[in-house]
């Protein structure tokens, strides 16, 4: 009942975005457009050119149970999130010189399968990545940055997360093991990532043109992960910092300049304190990633393969409520874009995960999917996928399951 609620409330919101884009643009749903609801008969470019970006996105995810070594029932879920956004260069528009600002609002919706279904009970990777930190309202942008020194320094200030800037990737999959920066999902005690926000401030450092190093802090404090402090401004509740350091390389490789980005860090936290009250020691973590695109097919560089891989290590705090036991987590993949000409812009891709449990009876949980990326428009992107879980929970004698998914992001 919810999600057809949910599907209708989907569809009342594009048919009065639709109505109003017809009464201002005739790009409304070009496929050729970036956004659904086109250049607003000039104005979106318009603005642009004065400063102000806006963004309206949507993420939407489902995931079902095809099979399972334990269980025999096939529950569906379905959860979503919406994004409005606006970059502001306040160079265009304030006179400030090398200046921009950003906010972002969130609203997360829907159910989790992995919380749900029996075969997937104690699953440490979710299998619908857009679920979870509350499905609720929140600020997950509002910042300011100055760069300084020819731009060789950049300085950003306000409230953001790490992996915005610290840990970054791409997020394509939708399994959780494979989207995204993985600190933040295995260290969450302690690392928020998107779309919780605390007060931050990060400075980088352009050593040269494809090098840069970065350093941070962010403010830890558990009130920002409850439903409903989404828009918490306070400082109520601190109760220290995780700094991370990194140091990020994006070369261009090849006389077809293709892109890569490596990237290495650590971060120490100071909280000493879990949300119990129970005294706790300083963690640390670090991590490495990488990312390289190898070929481009008939010289077009937006088409060929690329392959990623990353690792991440975690302290553990056996006596620590809070803390999920996850030691280590590695992951690697390939996709490859515009495997056939017909579909220039379609995208295939196969990844898989390990997360390590280091508990007594436990070991490995593997997570792998294989997803086809069809560009139904340059808007809108649908990703049906075949996932398989194998160790659930990561216990010796875990399920196995496989679970079909579709996840389909578009901009408005």
């Amino acid at each position: 009942m919810k999600t057809k609620k949910l599907t209708l409330a989907c569809g009342v919101c594009v048919a009065v975005f639709a109505g109003l884009s017809q009464a201002q643009a005739t790009t409304a749903f070009d496929r050729n457009s970036p956004y659904m609801l086109g250049d607003w008969n000039g104005q979106r470019t318009a603005l642009k050119a004065q400063g102000y970006d806006f963004s309206l996105g949507y993420t939407g995810e489902l995931a079902t149970v095809l099979d399972s070594k334990n269980t025999s029932s096939h529950p569906t879920k379905y959860s979503d999130q919406f994004s409005l956004g606006a970059d502001l260069d306040l160079n265009k528009i304030l006179g400030w010189q090398d200046t921009q600002a950003g906010i972002t609002l969130t609203y997360r919706n829907g159910q989790n399968l992995t919380g749900s279904a029996d075969a997937l009970q104690h699953q440490i990777s979710q299998v619908q990545e857009v679920y979870g930190r509350g499905q609720t309202w929140r600020l997950t942008n509002l910042w300011i940055k100055k760069q300084f020194f020819d731009q060789k320094l950049d300085v950003k200030v306000g409230r953001f997360g790490e992996a915005s800037e610290f840990n970054s990737a791409s997020c394509d999959f939708q399994n959780l093991a494979l989207c995204g920066g993985q600190v933040g999902n295995w260290a969450g005690d302690q690392w928020y990532n998107w779309p919780v926000s605390q007060w931050a401030i990060r400075a980088k450092y352009q050593l040269q043109q494809d090098l840069f190093f970065q350093v941070g802090a962010f403010e830890h404090n558990a009130e920002n992960l409850k439903r409903g402090k989404g828009f918490n401004l306070s400082t109520d509740g601190s109760n220290g910092a995780l700094i991370p350091v990194e140091m990020v390389w994006q070369p261009k490789l090849t006389v077809h300049a293709l892109p890569g980005e490596y990237r290495v860090g650590y971060y120490y936290s100071t909280v000493d304190q879990n949300t119990s009250g129970q005294r706790i020691d300083h963690k640390q973590g670090t991590w490495i990633s990488a990312k390289q695109q190898f070929t481009a097919q008939a010289g077009d560089s937006s088409r060929g393969l690329t392959a990623f891989a990353s690792a991440s290590f975690f302290d553990q705090d056996q006596g620590n409520s809070d803390d999920g036991q996850v030691s280590n987590m590695q992951n690697i993949g390939l996709s490859y874009v515009g495997l056939f000409d017909a579909r220039a812009k379609d995208e295939i891709a196969l990844g898989v995960a390990r997360i390590h449990k280091n508990l007594s009876g436990y070991n490995n949980e593997y997570n792998a999917e294989l997803y086809y990326g069809m560009n139904v428009t340059n808007w809108l992107t649908i990703r049906p996928n075949v996932q398989y879980v194998y160790h659930v929970g990561a216990l010796k004698d875990g399920n196995n399951a496989w679970v079909g998914g579709v996840k389909l992001t578009t901009a408005f």
